[in-house]
């Protein structure tokens, strides 16, 4: 049995445990840690998004995503106007393309982050 070759570019999946829904339309950056923005991105019906390129460098990035204007959408308070998750992007040990995964599970005063598959 063969496998397809992984994606190499980073994704995002961002659910509102507080709706139980995924997160609509919500606005996600790429950054390079120096400040330069790499590709920006909306998440879909189903909460998620794909970033490019189709290979991060070794690096700090920082994937800022816009929850301020999402609860506004919704009427919703929040105490997180931005959520900003900064990560790190190593070579696999075996050489490999990786691919990085990064998810949010969000609610109005709070939220989650870890690194996906």
């Amino acid at each position: 049995m063969s496998t397809a070759p992984a994606t190499t570019h980073l994704t995002t999946h961002v659910l509102d445990a507080s709706a139980g829904t995924p997160a609509v339309a919500v606005l996600a950056v790429l950054w390079a840690a120096g400040g330069e923005e790499i590709a920006r991105a909306k998440t879909d019906t189903d909460g998620r998004a794909a970033l490019g390129p189709e290979r991060l460098p070794v690096g700090t990035y920082v994937l800022t995503f816009a929850t301020g204007a999402y609860f506004a959408r919704r009427d919703v308070e929040t105490f997180y106007p931005e959520v900003a998750v900064t990560f790190a992007v190593a070579d696999a040990p075996d050489g490999s393309l990786r691919h990085h995964h990064v998810p949010l599970l969000l609610s109005p005063f709070a939220y989650s982050t870890y690194r996906g598959s």
